[in-house]
């Protein structure tokens, strides 16, 4: 359940905005194991052929579950969450690092359950391709 009450069609969720800089990715990499260079070499980014260094896409998609799982009573009501990447989060060396704004739109309701389409917009691109979460609702 959602801290409005029952969720219809149309509800938009709150937006969160979330700041990714450098140092974030280093603390995600040791947390996750996930040490591949092009998420804190430039070097290496761009001998790949990427535009700079990116954010993990496991980092992006978590951050966009939170647009959710914010926005319900219990996290334990989210039952399924999925995106396809688009385009990566180039994260800049400097101090402002890059802004990824997520935001949520409830998109059906039956049979208990919401499903909920996510946007996220980071720059001038939609970084996240079908992000749908489904959860739980009176």
């Amino acid at each position: 359940m959602s801290p409005q009450g029952a969720a219809e069609v149309g509800t938009e969720l709150p937006s969160l905005t979330v700041t990714l800089r450098r140092e974030d990715l280093v603390r995600y990499a040791g947390a996750s194991g996930d040490f591949n260079p092009i998420h804190w070499s430039d070097r290496m980014a761009a001998a790949l052929g990427l535009p700079g260094v990116i954010a993990h896409g496991m980092l992006t998609m978590a951050s966009a579950a939170r647009v959710v799982t914010d926005w319900l009573d219990d996290p334990a009501d989210l039952v399924e969450y999925g995106v396809r990447f688009t385009k990566p989060v180039v994260v800049p060396d400097d101090d402002k690092g890059a802004t990824v704004t997520f935001s949520a739109k409830v998109d059906k309701v039956a049979d208990g359950l919401a499903e909920i389409d996510i946007t996220a917009i980071a720059g001038e691109d939609k970084v996240l391709g079908r992000a749908r979460a489904v959860v739980r609702v009176p």
